[in-house]
C-alpha cells in the first residue's frame, strides 16, 4: 500500500484501496477524516481541504476518467520533462473512443484544475508510455497540444520547445503527425518542423528563416556549432558562413543584468575574429520585419552578397 501511494502521489481508487485494505478499514480513514473523497470512486490518502499537488491533479483526471486513460497533451509533456512556463487552465486526458467522457470529473473539488477528456479514436502503442501516470508518448504530447492551445504562436512555442530541450526530435513529432492526417494545424506543425529541422530550434529563430524567405535574402544556418579562439563550442542563433555574417535574436533573457556582460564579451570575440554581427529583438524579428531585412540585406551586401 505503501509504495502504490508513493507511486500515486496519494491518490487512488476505490477498488485499489480495497485491494490492499478492507472495504471496512478504508471506510474507517475517511470517516476519521485520516482520507477524504475526491469524486466518485477516487480517495486521496490525506486529511480534507488540504492544497492538492500538480501531480495529484494529474491522478486524480486519469484515475476519475476511468479505463484506458492517459494523461495527454500539455500536462503530459510537462510530466514527460518539458519545461516552460505554459498555462495549465485545464489537464487533458484521452480516453478510447468506444467510451463514454466520464461525467463525474465536472463535480471535482476546489483547488484542482478543470479536467477536459478527450475520446481518441486511434491512439496506438507507439503513442503510450507508462508513467507516474501513463501518459501518451512526448512525440504525440506534442502535437496534441499544438492542436489545443488557443494560439498559432503558443503551438510553435510548445514544439519547438520540445525540439529544444532534447526531449523528442522533429522525425519523430512528424511520425505522429503521419498518423492523425486530419489534425488540427497540420500544416502549420510541418511548416515548424522543417524549420526546426533545419536548425532553428526557438520560435525567434524560426520567424527569421520565414523572414529571410519571404524578403528574397539567402537562408541562414541555425544553431551552427562555432569553437571560439579560446577553445569555447557556441551555437549561433544564424549564421552565413559565406558572408560570415552572425545575428542574434535577443529574447528576455538578455534584459537580464546577469548576462549583459556575457553578451557583451561574446560580441566582442566575434568583431575580434572578423564576422560581421547584428542583433536583433525577438519583437523586431515578428513586428518590424522590414525593418530587419533591410539591415540584413545591407550587411549581406556590404559582406560580398549580389542578391
Amino acid at each position: 500500500m505503501q509504495w502504490l501511494l508513493f507511486e500515486q502521489s496519494g491518490i487512488l481508487t476505490w477498488a485499489q484501496a480495497t485491494a490492499a485494505l478492507s472495504p471496512a478499514k478504508v471506510r474507517h480513514l475517511l470517516v476519521s477524516a485520516r482520507w477524504s473523497r475526491v469524486c466518485r470512486g477516487v480517495l486521496r490518502a490525506e486529511p480534507p481541504g488540504g492544497p492538492y499537488s500538480r501531480e495529484q491533479g494529474w491522478w486524480v483526471a486519469v484515475l476519475a476518467a476511468g479505463e484506458g486513460a492517459v494523461l495527454a497533451g500539455l500536462a503530459s509533456a510537462t510530466a514527460g520533462g518539458l519545461r516552460g512556463a505554459w498555462r495549465h487552465e485545464t489537464v487533458d486526458v484521452l480516453i478510447p473512443h468506444h467510451r463514454h467522457r466520464a461525467d463525474l470529473l465536472r463535480r471535482l473539488p476546489l483547488g484542482l484544475p478543470a479536467v477536459r477528456v478527450r475520446r481518441a479514436r486511434h491512439l496506438p502503442d507507439s503513442d503510450r508510455q507508462r508513467g507516474r501516470p501513463d501518459r501518451t508518448s512526448m512525440a504525440r504530447s506534442l502535437v496534441d497540444a499544438a492542436q489545443w492551445v488557443r494560439t498559432d504562436e503558443e503551438a510553435q512555442q510548445i514544439l519547438a520547445a520540445g525540439c529544444q530541450q532534447r526531449r523528442v526530435t522533429p522525425a519523430e513529432i512528424g511520425a505522429v503527425l503521419d498518423r492523425m492526417p486530419q489534425a488540427r494545424r497540420g500544416a502549420l506543425i510541418r511548416e515548424t518542423l522543417h524549420d526546426i529541422a533545419g536548425g532553428a530550434e526557438a520560435l525567434s529563430e524560426i520567424d527569421l528563416a520565414r523572414l529571410c524567405r519571404r524578403h528574397g535574402l539567402p537562408p541562414p544556418q541555425g544553431q551552427h556549432r562555432r569553437r571560439d579562439s579560446d577553445g569555447r563550442v557556441r551555437y549561433l542563433d544564424a549564421y552565413w558562413p559565406r558572408w560570415r555574417l552572425h545575428v542574434e535574436v535577443d529574447g528576455g533573457h538578455h534584459m537580464d543584468v546577469r548576462h549583459w556582460a556575457a553578451d557583451l564579451r561574446r560580441q566582442n570575440r566575434i568583431w575580434i575574429e572578423g564576422d560581421r554581427i547584428l542583433r536583433f529583438t525577438a519583437f523586431d524579428v515578428r513586428h518590424r520585419q522590414a525593418e530587419v531585412a533591410a539591415q540584413l540585406r545591407a550587411a549581406l551586401a556590404a559582406a560580398g552578397w549580389q542578391g
